[in-house]
């Protein structure tokens, strides 16, 4: 399965923009890390890798809504 790299806005919606396709672990994680340096400090899209069977599958795991982790100290 490949790792697709994405970078994600928020506002004014969420739009996914898919900006590469890799084989490797690293070779994604590498790009997305240079992607993410070389943002401007105001930038408004964040950049994920995400790892899936197809571009439509990595779409639908990067909308997912994730349940936050409990938290320890509440009763």
């Amino acid at each position: 399965m490949p790792y697709f790299v994405y970078r994600i806005f928020e506002k004014p919606i969420r739009r996914l923009e898919k900006l590469e396709q890799h084989d490797a672990f690293r070779a994604a994680s590498d790009r997305a890390k240079l992607l993410r340096g070389e943002q401007p400090a105001d930038a408004l899209g964040i950049i994920k890798v995400i790892f899936a069977d197809n571009e439509l599958h990595a779409e639908d795991l990067l909308n997912q809504v994730r349940a936050a982790a409990p938290n320890p100290h509440d009763d």
